[in-house]
């Protein structure tokens, strides 16, 4: 059985750092693409960042870029987002999400963490 725990949200600065926690568990996942995903208030959830476990090749969306990284840690099964100069508008509940590398959806979610940025 697949689990995917986040962890690290918090209430934080505008401008301030932040680093998120994915750990995953249940199955081996070399052959996985590793996605982390928001959704704010009032607003459908959007993606933020993919990494692919294998290759380590990362994606992001175009709000994020410069400001986040997603990396992994093959020996702890946990994929991270580092969240710099935030800001309010990147509030919101951050979902870590799995899917197998030939697949477009993603099959396993996390509970969410909550990630606040004041003004």
């Amino acid at each position: 059985q697949v689990q995917l725990v986040e962890s690290g949200g918090q209430l934080v600065e505008a401008g301030g750092s932040l680093r998120l926690s994915c750990a995953a568990s249940g199955r081996t996942f070399s052959s996985y693409v590793m996605g982390w995903f928001r959704q704010a208030p009032g607003k459908e959830r959007e993606f933020v960042a993919r990494i692919t476990w294998t290759t380590g090749t990362t994606n992001y969306a175009d709000s994020v870029k410069g400001r986040f990284t997603i990396s992994r840690d093959n020996d702890k099964n946990t994929v991270y987002l580092q969240m710099n100069s935030l800001k309010p508008e990147d509030t919101a509940v951050y979902y870590c999400a799995a899917r197998i590398l030939y697949k477009s959806s993603y099959d396993y979610w996390g509970q969410g963490t909550q990630v606040t940025v004041s003004s």
